[in-house]
Parts: C-alpha cells; structure tokens; sequence
C-alpha cells in the first residue's frame, strides 16, 4: 500500500527543523555536548502560583470533563491583563477568544478566513506557521520583505495594486520571531489605514509582548485607533509566563473575526484543561514584577552572548526583544551550512536562516534559552570554530 501525504502537506515548511535536529542527535552520539540553542522553548520556571493553582484544580475530580469554550474568569483576566499592561479596553464577552496557544489559532487562521486564491500578505523571513496555515488554506502566499535597511518593517506601498486588490488577510509581528525588530505606533498606525483602503483582515502576532529590553516600550496593535475594526492580535502564556508545555493562548480584537475563528474551533477541539485555564488566569492577575525580572534575565543572557561574539571577531546586533538573536553570519557561508558546522565542530546548535523564508538566507536565529554562563561557553566555543575556519 502506497501512502503517501497530500501535496498541501509536502509544500509546508519544516524540513530544515527535521534537519537540525537530526543533526544534533548524530552529534550527541559521537560524544559531542551540544548546547542547544535551536528551539525557543523557555527553560525558566512559571512562577509559584502558577504551578500552585495548577495542584490545586487538578486535585478536584469534578474538573475533568470539556470545558469547550474558555471560562469567563480567563477571559476577563486576558482584558485586566491587556489593560494594565498595554492600556487596552476589551470586552471580554466578545473580543477576547482563547486558544490552545497562539501556534493553534494561527495554524487554524487561514482555514476560517481564507478560500482558494485568495491572497496572504506574509513577511520574509518569518514564522513558518504563518505560511504554512496559507498553504493548508489553498490561499497564495505574497511574501513582504523585511530588509535590514527597512529597519525590517515592510514597505506597503511597494505591494502591487493588482495583488491587493486580490489580498483578503496579512500578517506582521512585533517583537517578531525570527527578526527581532520592534515597530512603532506611526507603523501600526499605517497598517490600519492601508487595511481600511483595500479591505485587508490584519493579524497581529505579539506573542513576545512582554520580552522587550533596554526600556523600549510594549505597543500592542489594539492600542492604535482603530485597529479592532480591521484586525485581531494573537498572545500566548508560553513565553511570557513560561507556561509553553500548558498549551494555552489567546486572540483579541475584532469581534467578527474571532467569532468565524471560534467557529472553526468548535468543529476541532473540546476547549482547554479546566485547571490549566484557572493556572492561566492567576499568571494573567499576577504580581508583575516577576514579567520585569525574566526581561532583565533574557537582558543579561543577550548580552553575555553578544559579548562573546564581539570577541570573536562576529559582530552581532543587539535584539531589542524576544527570546532570539537574529544574527549576520560571517562571510562567505551559507546559513545552513554555518549552522550544521556549528553542531558538528563546535556542538552549539541554531537555526538557518533559511527556514523562515527566502531572505532569512545569510543569517541564523540563536535561542537565549540557556543561562548566560552557558551562552559564554558557547561563545567561546563559536570563536574557536571561527578561529580554525579562518
């Protein structure tokens, strides 16, 4: 019997990840100790009430069955959260809609919204699933650059007038994953224009809203005039609570939109663990000052790396946000050959550029999810790597 995956599946992205993990699993056998930093998994602990509620609500039978929407309490703690955070009115009755993570509403987004021909502005380079959730669609993906000399904001007015007149959704996100850049209100406040003149659904991914460093400020797209009239914004507890293995996210804006979301959902899931929506909820109402402290620490392990590149030779740019660093890579390599080197002579292990797109070709995206202390040795190590290729 010949089985054999649906063309739509054999399209996506992804392989380059297989790759590198395959890589670093030959790597460990031959002996090598291989600091991972390939995958943006937080190695930091939720904090103690987090974990505390968790033991609670899982120590009470009765909390085992479907939930199959989000209880009310986490839905108004996502608008508290928003509004002291970000200073953002939401109503929790109709612009809020949990998720189980922001990867799951944004794998479903294109399914909800999107039909054969349609067209999806996607940046270049980017996060794979926002093509990937296109492709499942049957929509054609327009990839928008995000060059360096752009301050890696695309340039909307470069889109072509037939293609728009085609586009039904795009996507952008700052702090974004993998180029770490951060957009201002005048940007957002032109996404919202250029969504009202063509019609144009915008998603917002701000799933590292709250990893920004050196005092930069937190600017959620909501937060712009006019921005629930033409778009919604995917947020996660992963990263910003630690809690990624939970599963556990939400979208906020626009009411239509996230009804036709939560439409489709209901046809592929039976809601989140009861207790892991009440953990959620008290990190959404929890004392702030621990988000303040894990920047200061993401802080410290950026710059602990970026100093031992310097030393070698590498200058890297100093990400303004998230879990990443988003890195030239020395001349003369190609990102994928730099990075499987990289696991195989000097057991650190990053990713490609080139898995998040055309132009993500010359850089690697490097996870601060180790101590800073062992991002020192990997920066030592990398200099030794780059002292012998030389």
């Amino acid at each position: 019997m010949n089985i054999v995956a649906s063309k739509k599946l054999q399209a996506m992205t992804g392989s380059i990840f297989t790759e590198v993990a395959d890589r670093k699993r030959e790597a460990i056998k031959q002996g090598i100790d291989v600091i991972d930093l390939s995958v943006g998994s937080p190695d930091l602990p939720p904090s103690p009430v987090v974990v505390k509620t968790l033991v609670k609500y899982t120590g009470d039978p009765t909390k085992y069955g479907y939930t199959l929407t989000g209880i009310a309490d986490f839905n108004h703690a996502v608008c508290s959260f928003y509004k002291n955070r970000y200073s953002v009115e939401l109503d929790a009755a109709t612009e809020v809609l949990q998720l189980m993570g922001s990867q799951d509403g944004l794998a479903h987004l294109a399914t909800a919204f999107i039909n054969p021909g349609d067209y999806v502005l996607v940046p270049d380079p980017g996060y794979p699933i926002y093509e990937d959730n296109v492709i499942l669609a049957g929509g054609i993906i327009y990839p928008m650059p995000l060059l360096e000399e752009n301050k890696f904001l695309p340039v909307l007015d470069e889109i072509p007038l037939e293609i728009l007149e085609k586009t039904k959704m795009m996507i952008i996100s700052y702090p974004g994953n993998p180029v770490t850049a951060l957009a201002d209100k005048g940007f957002f406040e032109q996404v919202v224009q250029f969504a009202k003149k063509h019609n144009i659904l915008v998603v917002h991914d701000f799933a590292y809203s709250e990893l920004i460093f050196d005092g930069n400020p937190q600017i959620s797209f909501m937060s712009v005039q006019g921005a629930k009239e033409v778009g919604v914004e995917f947020n996660s507890l992963s990263k910003t609570f630690n809690m990624a293995g939970c599963r556990i996210g939400y979208a906020v804006g626009n009411p239509e939109a996230l009804t036709i979301l939560n439409s489709l959902k209901s046809h592929v899931d039976y809601g989140i663990f009861y207790p892991i929506q009440k953990a959620g909820e008290a990190a959404l109402m929890s004392d702030y000052s621990t988000l303040q402290e894990q920047v200061k620490e993401y802080e410290r392990r950026r710059d602990a790396l970026i100093i031992g590149l310097e030393k070698s030779g590498w200058q890297v740019a100093k990400s303004p946000a998230t879990m990443f660093v988003w890195a030239k890579i020395p001349k003369g390599w190609k990102s994928r050959e730099f990075a499987f080197e990289l696991i195989d002579k000097a057991g650190v292990a990053v990713v490609p550029g080139d898995a998040f797109g055309k132009l993500g070709e010359g850089y690697v995206r490097i996870a601060l999810v180790q101590p800073a202390e062992r991002l020192t040795v990997a920066a030592k190590r990398i200099q030794q790597f780059l002292y012998l290729t030389n």
